[in-house]
């Protein structure tokens, strides 16, 4: 049984393009791409609250954070998730660098030849990754990671990997957290599964 629950000129440069990361734009136009390769005209971005459900709500861990997954989207074999952790403790909480996780099979333990990769650029160029940085988040503030894969076969004698649960810790040497993604991270057999760094949610709080 395993346990399911489901941050001068160059600043302000750093900031934009991470408001614009978090907000969706580019994942969005990356799928629409993969859509409907004709199509010019970007989608609105996706509010991160929009994705928040039930498990929002739920006491706050031991951890001090909570992370919920989003909706998986998807266009052809691209599929793109978000993970939105946020502080729901009474102090205040610092990430910095990319979150730790395995992909679990039925029986909660890890597929051992899927490899989780820091930075998103050997899967696609739609979701920017701006690396690793400093973000201290208030007392219900929140950041976010983008997850991205392929679901892609090229093996034929290769099984393909339809996840059912993800082990994830905000960073390697912080308690983790066992989440179900709605229809699970279908890998097909490609083996990677990709992610950027935390960026900090905007919008919220002073």
């Amino acid at each position: 049984m395993i346990p399911i629950r489901g941050r001068r000129a160059s600043r302000a440069i750093l900031v934009a393009a991470l408001t614009l990361a978090v907000g969706g734009c580019g994942l969005s136009e990356e799928l629409d791409r993969e859509r409907d390769p004709d199509r010019a005209a970007p989608s609105a971005p996706v509010s991160p609250a929009a994705t928040d459900g039930p498990e929002a709500t739920a006491a706050c861990p031991p951890s001090g954070v909570r992370m919920v997954p989003g909706l998986v989207e998807s266009a052809m074999g691209l599929r793109a998730m978000g993970v939105t952790l946020t502080n729901c403790g009474t102090v205040l909480y610092t990430v910095n660098g990319y979150p730790a996780i395995e992909v679990l099979d039925e029986d909660g333990e890890p597929y051992a030849d899927v490899r989780v990769l820091q930075g998103t650029r050997h899967i696609t160029t739609g979701v920017p990754d701006f690396g690793p940085h400093v973000v201290t988040l208030k007392p219900g503030e929140s950041a976010r990671t983008e997850l991205v894969w392929r679901n892609t076969v090229t093996e034929a004698d290769i099984p393909a990997v339809n996840a059912l649960y993800l082990r994830i810790a905000p960073l390697s040497d912080r308690p983790a957290e066992v989440i179900t993604p709605e229809g699970g991270i279908d890998l097909g057999n490609t083996g990677r599964l990709a992610t950027t760094a935390w960026a900090q949610v905007t919008g919220e709080g002073s």
